[in-house]
């Protein structure tokens, strides 16, 4: 059982490194079309299991709550989307910097799109780890298929993730080897955040669905802040929408035949 949670946690791990060594398989730079195809795919990923693997075991999980069985995940849903608010209170919005920064300051931004990335990749581990917490703790709704299927569709929007980190690096010259590293470290929170979030699962089991929907909420945060309008703007928006309903609907395929 144990192996299988450990495996578990570092699935997304897996996908944010295979993104990540792109770097020695692409070119200095990715198009404009795939890279709006791959944010949009890993934003539909991230939407479709926000609902099924998230906020869905957290209502279920407060039935016993009659009428008011919303309120943990709303409370939840809330705080969550609030926590990372916070974080991009403190941190730089992606596409900002962008939009703001010219082509000397690439160094700059990049570094904030690391710092970004990274921070926004706990939310995901936490997500992990609270469903496996849950698996253990017999919480309504949640399996070990569930949960697997949660850890390899974060995976999977991952890969994008790993290779938007490193593409940019290898772009601005650093040697492929170091930006590898650098993708790969990006997504080593991962794992960390699922391993607190499983240590601390005697704490989190008493209020599970509130923090079910609080891994929901910062994800979709992440979506709606930094994905949709990184896979909206300029041309080829119609690529991004297209892999926003592909990565929705591999997400909802996984969770509801895993799950």
């Amino acid at each position: 059982m144990e192996l299988r949670i450990a495996e578990g946690i570092l699935i997304p791990f897996l996908g944010t490194s295979l993104g990540a060594a792109m770097v020695f398989f692409l070119k200095k730079q990715i198009s404009a079309g795939v890279q709006k195809a791959l944010t949009g795919f890993a934003a539909g990923v991230m939407v479709a299991a926000s609902f099924w693997s998230l906020l869905q075991p957290a209502l279920e999980s407060s039935e016993s709550m009659g009428t008011l069985a919303f309120l943990p995940a709303a409370i939840g849903f809330l705080v969550g989307m609030g926590f990372l608010l916070a974080l991009d209170m403190i941190t730089p919005h992606m596409h900002l910097d962008r939009q703001q920064e010219g082509p000397r300051s690439g160094f700059k931004r990049t570094t904030k799109l690391i710092l970004a990335v990274t921070l926004h990749n706990i939310p995901e581990g936490m997500a992990v780890g609270v469903v496996y917490a849950g698996f253990l703790a017999g919480e309504a709704g949640i399996t070990a298929a569930g949960a697997l299927a949660l850890a390899l569709g974060i995976a999977i929007q991952n890969f994008p993730e790993g290779a938007i980190v490193s593409m940019p690096l290898l772009a601005e010259g650093m040697p492929r080897q170091k930006t590898f590293w650098m993708g790969v470290l990006s997504g080593a929170v991962e794992p960390a955040a699922a391993a607190v979030t499983l240590l601390a699962a005697g704490l989190v089991t008493p209020v599970m669905p509130y923090f079910l929907a609080f891994a929901a909420g910062a994800m979709m945060y992440v979506v709606v802040e930094e994905l949709i309008p990184e896979m909206s703007e300029g041309k080829h928006s119609n690529i991004g929408t297209v892999a926003f309903a592909l990565g929705f609907v591999v997400m909802m395929i996984l969770d509801v035949t895993l799950g």
